[in-house]
């Protein structure tokens, strides 16, 4: 029998019902209001791996006592260019929402603004952060620590290293801005308990067993592990990004990351950090945005292979679908919405409306 379609539901909708799920599990009315944001955001732009699927893990976090409802993020360390922020065990989403603020000031003042953070938690999918320093201009770099270990080193079985994922967010001026947000594993995590959620199986590449063969079935995740992306290339990527969001900051790395998708207790101390760059201390705004349209165009009108219809640049069809759904709704697969229902009545809040 073929599987339900996918049902669509407008952005504020996915928005209200998953701020009115973060205040039931104890988050204030302003900080469920910014995460419910972010969260149904993620999902707009596609990441639908960081998006509303990501509720029911946090909502037991928030019930277990495994995250702080009322944190005091702070700054710990800061110079004219640079802060390290303590997170104190606050929503990922809410640490680096102040971070990416932070930067964006600091970028203005001093041309460059780097902002670290440790004892944070999940954020959701990296680009989310790369929008607000976009909006003013400015080109934005985040890189984080992933928050469960899924990599071996290359050659190796022991699961020291997370998907670690990095993001560059570059603006451009009549073309949308050039975005990368990619995890240095082939697949995020996050794709795999997607696939699963849909009853899906992944292609072969995403992940492998214990003997080196091909995992294909989402719901065996465990007995494998991710891939990275160019084989030892990937491996030294996510090695460095883990050094840089953190080491760097005093957060947890290796043998300290805490798999938050099977302990919801203990603190996760997530380390991620967002870099701003103000053009302006460069090139210009104004001259970066034309360049930036003209290589864009260049890259799109250049000779294709045989049977490609067209070179997409990063974030084009994340920016293409974010048009789609915020006019048409965000499609949710059935067996999701029949989790947010059950997951409505165990809350006592009303059910998200389509």
């Amino acid at each position: 029998m073929a599987a339900e379609a996918p049902r669509r539901v407008p952005v504020d909708r996915l928005a209200a019902f998953i701020t009115r799920a973060l205040q039931a599990g104890g988050l204030p009315p302003d900080d469920a209001a910014t995460v419910g944001g972010l969260m149904a955001e993620a999902d707009l732009q596609g990441s639908d791996g960081h998006g509303v699927i990501r509720l029911a893990p946090y909502l037991k976090r928030l019930r277990a006592g495994g995250l702080n409802t009322r944190p005091d993020i702070r700054i710990v360390s800061e110079r004219p260019a640079m802060a390290l922020l303590d997170g104190d065990n606050g929503m990922g989403h809410l640490v680096m929402s102040k971070a990416a603020r932070i930067a964006i000031d600091k970028a203005r003042a001093c041309g460059i603004g780097w902002v670290g953070a440790r004892h944070s938690n999940h954020a959701g999918p990296a680009s989310l952060y790369l929008r607000e320093p976009l909006r003013e201009g400015m080109v934005a770099l985040y890189f984080a620590v992933g928050n469960a270990n899924h990599l071996p080193p290359w050659g190796g079985m022991d699961m020291l290293l997370s998907t670690n994922p990095i993001a560059v967010g570059i603006p451009a001026g009549s073309e949308p801005p050039v975005m990368l947000d990619m995890a240095t594993t082939v697949a995020a995590y996050g794709k795999v308990k997607a696939k699963a959620k849909r009853g899906e199986m992944m292609p072969e590449g995403w992940m492998i067993d214990r003997q080196g063969r091909p995992l294909l079935d989402p719901t065996r995740a465990d007995e494998g592990f991710l891939l990275p992306i160019g084989g030892h290339k990937g491996y030294g990527l996510a090695l460095v990004v883990g050094l840089l969001a953190g080491t760097l900051n005093g957060a947890a790395m290796g043998r300290d990351v805490v798999d938050f998708n099977n302990d919801f207790v203990s603190t996760t101390n997530t380390g991620q950090a967002i870099l701003v760059i103000d053009p302006r201390a460069f090139i210009g705004e104004a001259a970066l945005r034309q360049a930036v349209d003209t290589v864009v165009r260049d890259i799109r009108a250049s000779q294709r292979l045989p049977g490609v219809e067209r070179i997409w640049l990063p974030g084009e069809q994340s920016f293409q679908r974010r048009q789609d759904y915020a006019a048409h709704g965000i499609p949710l697969p059935a067996a999701l919405l029949a989790d947010l229902r059950a997951l409505a009545g165990d809350l006592g809040i009303a059910p998200l409306a389509d």
